[in-house]
């Protein structure tokens, strides 16, 4: 009986463990909810951006929407750090940090292991017409909004055929039109700043 018991028990457990990380798994796979009074921002708009960074001139700029609170963000920063790593010759690379919480740029560059410049500023985001993290925004010089959307279809990053983010600095290198699908442009994640659904 005591066998039994201790069977049922471990099932249940099971069962909810098994339900939190399956529930955890359909809430991010949901677009992000749209804020009351969003407004969009479309491809080609000049992007009034007020950094205090100086930059390489002449260079695209990738900006990183990140929320180190966001396990989205968290698990896409390899992603990040992987197209930071192939294109830094190519593009100037900031992470815009969306938090509530009182994190020091340093403190993001040593717990996530990033090189490049960290900063606090919702109003780029704002500007840039996001309102979810992780986002990838990809201005070309001038300012003008060449992409704002997601890294990967897949929360994980893993699915290397909607590598969105990757294939959108390809095709700006590669002086291509940014074709992708729909998904590509859906905000997918934490709403900003704070880490809610």
């Amino acid at each position: 009986m005591k066998k039994l018991f201790a069977g049922l028990w471990l099932f249940v457990l099971m069962l909810i463990v098994g339900s939190f990380f399956w529930f955890n798994q359909l809430v991010y796979s949901l677009p992000t909810p749209v804020p009351v009074g969003y407004k969009s921002v479309p491809a080609g708009s000049k992007i009034d951006l007020q950094i205090p960074l100086k930059f390489e001139t002449g260079k695209p700029l990738f900006l990183h929407f990140f929320n180190p609170d966001c396990p989205c963000s968290r698990f896409n920063i390899r992603e990040f750090k992987s197209l930071v790593q192939d294109h830094e010759d190519d593009l100037n690379f900031i992470v815009v940090m969306m938090s509530d919480k009182a994190y020091t740029p340093e403190e993001i560059q040593k717990r996530f292991d990033i090189s490049v410049p960290v900063i606090k500023d919702t109003d780029i985001a704002k500007s840039c017409g996001v309102y979810s993290t992780p986002q990838a925004v990809i201005l070309e010089p001038g300012n003008k909004l060449y992409f704002r959307g997601n890294y990967n279809k897949t929360r994980y990053c893993t699915d290397e055929e909607t590598r969105y983010a990757k294939m959108a600095v390809n095709n700006l290198l590669l002086n291509n039109e940014n074709k992708l699908e729909p998904l590509a442009f859906k905000a997918y994640g934490c709403s900003a700043p704070n880490c809610t659904k």
